[in-house]
């Protein structure tokens, strides 16, 4: 049987305090319900945060790396996919998630956020802010839902893996 694999996008050298946080408990979660964690891969922000905390859980990491080499890889990504495809690997990263969990924001987080609705893909907003909400509201009305805390995103993780749409 197939793991599930769950995607973790959001800022990297413009992630908060709080995003950090939030990502390693998200990705230590991830990891102890037994689902694959896929990031973009690099040592920064979001994307080493989460892979952070799944690997204190054993958990299995995956990156998406923009380049054509192990550049900048974080340390805590067990298998690193290189595709030379820049900003373009945001489209990677979703189609190969089954669910996209957003954590902060930034012009790239917004991005994947865009193509992962674009493609049909769950989507969970774990604290966005009101203006963030609204935008994507106004976009993609009823295609995304918000967490409030890190148990929260991963019932409705759980809830969209028991009943697929």
């Amino acid at each position: 049987m197939r793991k599930l694999i769950i995607g973790v996008m959001g800022p990297g050298g413009g992630a908060t305090p709080e995003n950090l946080t939030a990502a390693y408990d998200l990705g230590k979660a991830i990891a102890e319900a037994g689902w694959v964690l896929l990031t973009g891969g690099r040592a920064a922000g979001v994307m080493a945060a989460a892979s952070q905390g799944a690997k204190v859980a054993g958990g299995l990491t995956v990156g998406i790396l923009p380049g054509k080499n192990h550049q900048g890889l974080a340390d805590s990504i067990d298998i690193a996919i290189c595709t030379d495809l820049g900003h373009g690997r945001n489209n990677v990263n979703v189609l190969s998630a089954d669910v996209v969990v957003v954590v902060g924001n930034g012009l790239g987080t917004v991005s994947e956020i865009t193509l992962a609705l674009k493609n049909h893909k769950p989507v969970i907003l774990w604290q966005p802010s009101p203006a963030t909400q609204a935008f994507f509201t106004e976009l993609a009305p009823g295609q995304f839902s918000v967490a409030k805390d890190i148990p929260g995103a991963i019932a409705q993780i759980q809830a969209l893996m028991d009943n697929p749409a």
